[in-house]
């Protein structure tokens, strides 16, 4: 049993550090935004920032959301742990649908397909090549992380699994009031925003950029609390 506890104190702490690299991408994400831009809009765009600056192509292609996605399985995981013995039925729903949403987020093209067609297109050595590229861009760039199917519905699961385990956080004394509270209003939001986008984009994409914001709080609040729970006795 203290071989146990001993392990998830590991666990805990090692999410607090998740939350901390969470919030630094959080902060990233806003400075590329405001720095650099979003991603292009069209193929061509696209392959040709590549080919100017390849660095600054893929921050802007949301590089660093692919890479650090995965970590919300640790992050979920370590939820399920923290809140298993009193909300076993929730807390084991939460885990499914975390994890069931950030596979299908995650198996959505991203950068790295358009490594592989600017590499293409750059050796292209007619016209008809470049336009074969170029169709192949526009169906990766309806297909992506934000546009496909599957970054949609794994959108939807990710927030409605925070939104629940931020719910559970109200009862008990596992987690502060205030991460739960942060956590309620902050993946509401996120949730909000994504049906939004398809039928307002405006109303979205403000939602966005209130929930968005309100990560910068909800992740330093959840690293405490982790930390706090791996020095516990």
């Amino acid at each position: 049993m203290n071989e146990a506890n001993s392990n998830w104190k590991n666990l805990y702490k090692l999410s607090g550090w998740v939350a901390i690299i969470l919030l630094i991408y959080s902060l990233a994400t806003m400075v590329i935004l405001l720095g650099l831009g979003g991603p292009p809009t069209t193929a061509q765009e696209i392959l040709e920032m590549l080919r100017q600056n390849r660095l600054v192509g893929l921050l802007r292609l949301d590089a660093l959301t692919t890479l650090v996605t995965p970590l919300y399985y640790l992050l979920f995981l370590s939820l399920f742990i923290a809140l298993r013995k009193t909300y076993k039925l929730v807390a084991t729903l939460t885990l499914l649908l975390g994890c069931a949403g950030l596979t299908l987020f995650l198996a959505a093209p991203s950068f790295i397909s358009w490594i592989t067609l600017s590499d293409k297109f750059a050796l292209a050595t007619n016209d008809a090549q470049k336009t074969l590229y170029l169709a192949a861009g526009e169906t990766i760039l309806v297909t992506d992380l934000w546009h496909s199917s599957s970054g949609f519905v794994g959108g939807l699961l990710l927030q409605t699994s925070t939104l629940l385990i931020s719910l559970v956080m109200l009862h008990g004394n596992t987690f502060h009031k205030s991460t739960a509270w942060v956590g309620v209003v902050t993946h509401s939001l996120d949730l909000a925003h994504i049906p939004f986008l398809l039928i307002i984009p405006p109303v979205g994409e403000f939602l966005l950029m209130i929930g968005g914001t309100l990560y910068l709080v909800w992740f330093p609040l959840l690293a405490r609390d982790f930390f706090r729970m791996s020095r516990k006795e």
